[in-house]
């Protein structure tokens, strides 16, 4: 995997700061490496298949500063272009996602999204 995310450094105090306001709790103490994660553009990991064989996946997405600036995710599986998905939400929302995945690695030592996460990139909740 190209992201470790046990090497990850926290984003700067500033940068933190802007994004602070939007979590809570534990959230907020995962904040600064979950932005560092951001602003890296992608992340690579295996999808959770129960009962299967985890499916790899690699996620990238465009960086902007502002927590209220949308980002566009594109997750692409098994390396195969026609499993090719893409979602877009604000950088609040998709942090918050990044949040979870950090969260899951220090956990199951396995980089994956959230189930929530995939419900939206697979348009599930529409």
């Amino acid at each position: 995997m190209s992201n470790n995310l046990d090497q990850l450094q926290p984003a700067n105090p500033r940068e933190v700061g802007l994004y602070k306001p939007y979590y809570q709790g534990q959230r907020q103490a995962i904040l600064p490496r979950a932005i560092s994660l951001y602003r890296q553009g992608n992340l690579e990991g295996e999808r959770k298949i129960e009962g299967g064989q985890n499916i790899p996946f690699v996620a990238t997405w465009q960086v902007s500063l502002l927590p209220t600036d949308q980002t566009r995710c594109r997750v692409q599986f098994d390396n195969n272009p026609e499993l090719n998905y893409e979602i877009t939400l604000s950088n609040v929302d998709f942090i918050n996602f990044l949040i979870d995945a950090i969260a899951y690695y220090k956990r199951h030592h396995t980089v994956d999204f959230s189930k929530g996460f995939y419900r939206k990139l697979l348009r599930m909740d529409d």
